[in-house]
């Protein structure tokens, strides 16, 4: 889902129409079965990633509150439909494994792919709506970075700060889900590897096909053709009845499944149990979203260079009354 700038901003909502809105949106995200870290987990990872980073309470919670934060907002409303922002159905099993697997590497591929131009792109977007947190000389701008009203996460117009903290929640939501959603980290259970007990990669790196630096300042047709290289061939994330790329709801049968197989939103998932493949996913997910931090302050740094609008769009975000305590 890519809407236009113009019909994706937060409308400014009153205190008690943001509260209805967020619970009905906790009603239906309790009513819908979970495909993500749970929203505890999600807080604990955004919490963990950008708490030394000098973010003020009040700036902090906005972000990465399980229940009502940036980081959760795929979890809510229609958005819990759409596999590309939870990085799901990019299940593959090499014919070592299985060779009658009904869906083939490129198909997998092309859903990795949908996932990681998704967070791209909400990642550009909060790199366009930094520019109006301060003027042209660097000045904080109050109306823009008060963080009252409460942001409401809807993809409307709205303030700069609650636009960016959208934008960035959104994006990086399934780049904590890739690590859950997938065997990128994990390792297999004991015993005969297929569709119920995929192989895992083990690795302890960070994916480059996540990386905003990487491809800021390249096409798409570049930075597809150079992700697609990164993409190992046994990598797997599950498939779940969402949407996949194409916008068909997609069929599990016979195929290596989110639920009961690959996924470790919980550590009572079943692949969570064995070995430390809960921990491993978890702590990469931490170190991304600390990547992802750090490359999108680079990333303003060299878009707004003069002035010193980038320090100050930086403490913008991160402080609670910016207009009076950022330089």
């Amino acid at each position: 889902m890519n809407p236009t700038s113009a019909s994706r901003r937060q409308r400014l909502r009153a205190p008690g129409a943001a509260c209805l809105a967020l619970l009905c949106s906790a009603v239906l995200g309790a009513a819908t079965p979970a495909h993500a870290f749970s929203g505890g987990n999600h807080e604990k990872i955004t919490r963990a990633a950008l708490g030394p980073g000098g973010w003020h309470p009040n700036s902090l919670t906005a972000m990465a509150d399980g229940n009502s934060g940036a980081i959760v907002a795929n979890d809510h409303g229609q958005y819990f439909g759409i596999g590309k922002l939870h990085c799901d159905n990019a299940d593959y099993l090499d014919h070592r494994y299985d060779n009658r697997y009904p869906r083939t590497r490129a198909q997998a591929d092309a859903e990795i792919i949908d996932c990681v131009e998704s967070s791209i792109d909400h990642v550009k977007r909060a790199l366009a709506s930094a520019d109006r947190l301060v003027d042209a000389n660097g000045h904080v701008i109050a109306a823009q970075t008060s963080m009252s009203p409460a942001c409401t996460w809807n993809d409307q117009p709205g303030r700069a700060k609650c636009e960016v903290l959208e934008d960035l929640g959104r994006g990086w939501h399934q780049i904590e889900d890739f690590y859950a959603h997938s065997n990128w980290a994990d390792q297999a259970a004991p015993g005969a590897v297929g569709v119920k007990n995929p192989p895992g990669l083990g690795r302890t790196d960070l994916p480059a096909f996540f990386s905003i630096a990487r491809y800021s300042s390249m096409s798409r047709a570049d930075w597809v053709k150079d992700a697609t290289g990164h993409i190992p061939h046994d990598l797997s994330t599950g498939c779940y009845p969402d949407r996949d790329h194409t916008g068909t709801v997609s069929d599990c049968t016979n195929r290596v499944t989110h639920d009961g197989v690959l996924n470790k939103d919980t550590k009572d998932s079943p692949r969570s149990s064995t070995g430390r493949n809960f921990d491993h996913a978890y702590d990469l997910a931490v170190t991304d979203i600390a990547r992802q931090w750090k490359e999108f302050k680079d990333e303003l740094q060299r878009k707004y260079p003069n002035n010193g609008r980038a320090k100050a769009m930086i403490c913008a975000i991160t402080h609670d009354h910016p207009d009076k305590t950022c330089p």
